[in-house]
């Protein structure tokens, strides 16, 4: 029994340098240790054995089985080595190749326009303020001294919700909300960025949703030249120091005298082109001096204050800055067209 234990154990070692993949392996340690293995057979002739010859053999076989088993684990070692060398070999990484770009998310176009116009507003003093999209009727229209019935609500095709209850087709009750909750007490100096709704077929030129900012300041003495300052100081700091500005008589319920703004074309400097109409001019705004009514129905004493109001589209002010022909592009997400306006 002794020499078929050292006969299993040779045979074993001998199989165990043999094998080069984990498989193989394993196979040798099922086929030699196992239950049914030919170590585990000579065991159960034990039993035939004298007292004295079952310790001797008895250590023996666990000798040997602890022989083989180290034999097996040395060589999973190795086996796993060499593997991991391998493979280390093959995905070997060049770590001076450059690394591959993150694409990162920006402003939109729309955003960055919103924000430099305010940050030239407020450089002149002027506050920030905000209200809600779903407007009354009463602040949208009647206190910008436009009541129910009046012909000029044609030109602002409404979405309403009931009879009092619509979405804002301006920014302008935002102004007549900061003016009603300072009741004529003191001045204000203010401009209103935010999304509008009018009932408009979408085109190049309209959508039913845009952006608008209008702006307003009250206070005692205001004037007509006060205003134009504000909108060249604006006019030269959004397209450059050579435009020009100027003002053309039109008409808004909440502004007496109203005007509309033009600046000097930048592709024909004034002289006439097919993006001016051949005028040298391009309207860009909408502005005026508050209306007595407006400043009344506020609490403001008309007599003492005065002030000036103007209301901008950024869709607009973008288009002319940077060439875009079609207001939807600034909606419809088109990756493509939004990069160009990216700044990292």
């Amino acid at each position: 029994m002794k020499e078929r234990l050292q006969e299993l154990k040779q045979e074993a070692l001998v199989k165990v340098k043999e094998a080069t993949t984990l498989k193989e392996l394993q196979d040798v340690r099922v086929a030699y240790l196992g239950k049914k293995g030919p170590i585990t057979e000579v065991l159960r002739g034990m039993g035939k054995l004298s007292k004295e010859e079952r310790p001797v053999i008895g250590e023996l076989a666990n000798t040997v089985r602890q022989d083989i088993a180290s034999a097996l684990d040395e060589k999973k070692e190795s086996i796993e080595a060499e593997a991991l060398e391998k493979q280390l070999a093959e995905e070997t990484i060049d770590v001076s190749l450059p690394g591959r770009p993150a694409p990162v998310g920006g402003p939109h176009l729309l955003t960055s326009i919103v924000e430099e116009i305010e940050d030239l507003f407020i450089g002149m003093g002027f506050e920030v303020r905000e209200g809600p999209e779903v407007e009354t009727d009463y602040y949208n229209f009647e206190a910008l001294n436009l009541p129910k019935g009046h012909p000029a609500r044609d030109m602002q095709d409404s979405f309403y919700i009931t009879e009092d209850i619509l979405m804002r087709t301006h920014t302008s009750p935002v102004q007549a909300r900061t003016m009603n909750a300072i009741d004529g007490s003191k001045s204000v100096k203010m401009i209103c960025p935010g999304k509008v709704y009018r009932r408009d077929t979408d085109d190049a030129t309209h959508s039913h949703q845009f952006t608008q900012i209008e702006g307003l300041y009250v206070d005692e003495n205001v004037r007509m030249s006060d205003l134009k300052g504000v909108l060249d100081r604006f006019a030269k700091q959004m397209f450059g120091e050579d435009r020009e500005i100027r003002l053309r008589p039109s008409f808004f319920p909440f502004t007496e005298p109203s005007v509309e703004m033009d600046i000097s074309c930048k592709v024909c400097h004034g002289e006439g082109c097919h993006v001016c109409k051949k005028t040298g001019w391009i309207e860009i705004l909408g502005a005026g001096m508050v209306h007595p009514r407006v400043l009344e129905m506020a609490g403001y004493d008309s007599q003492k204050y005065s002030g000036f109001a103007f209301g901008m589209g950024p869709e607009r002010i973008a288009m002319l800055k940077y060439g875009v022909d079609d207001i939807r592009h600034f909606y419809t997400n088109d990756i493509r067209f939004l990069k160009q306006y990216h700044k990292a």
